[in-house]
């Protein structure tokens, strides 16, 4: 009976096979930190893969799953190093590509808030369709503390609290 093999199993076994000899060295871009751990664990109690020093090869049952021949035997050694390696992979830093753009709702609110006139929480609800607490949240979060943009607020009597962004820096104003 041949073993069922999920897609990223079918991957990561294929690829060894084709382009390393055997050695495992490819994962799918989603399979990170402890999934990577959770499928690798996984292959090794099927007895999908072998450990050899420090690194991690198809074992016998594993070539049977793919319906390959079976390359040279394999000598077992431990989980721990391939799950050390996994960890390592996984927590290589990963740049993320920088999102910039004037339509995005964090640039509506902006606006909003730049203006003479400012903006109050409805209006921002309105605009962006985001709750209450979530217009607060941006506020304290990706705006004071990440972007380090000072908001203040007046109550005029009677009215609503309204929000104003002041850029001095941003603007070209210089305080006195």
């Amino acid at each position: 009976m041949k073993t069922e093999l999920t897609i990223a199993q079918y991957f990561i076994l294929n690829y060894a096979h084709e382009k390393t000899e055997g050695k495992l060295v490819e994962f799918p871009d989603n399979i990170k930190g402890g999934a990577r751990k959770k499928v690798i664990e996984c292959m090794f109690n099927r007895a999908l893969i072998t450990p050899l020093g420090d690194d991690w090869f198809i074992a016998a049952e594993g070539y049977d799953a793919l319906g390959v021949p079976r390359k040279g035997p394999m000598t077992p050694a431990g989980l721990d190093a391939v799950i050390s390696a996994a960890e390592e992979q996984s927590n290589e830093p990963v740049q993320k590509p920088t999102r910039t753009r004037d339509s995005s709702k964090q640039a509506q609110v902006i606006a909003m808030l730049k203006r003479p006139e400012g903006a109050t929480i409805a209006q921002i609800m309105d605009v962006t369709g985001w709750l209450q607490h979530t217009v607060r949240g941006t506020f304290a979060g990706a705006f004071k503390k990440k972007l380090g943009l000072t908001i203040t607020s007046e109550k005029p009597e009677g009215g609503d609290r309204v929000y104003y962004l002041r850029c001095l820096a941003m603007e070209g104003v210089t305080s006195q």
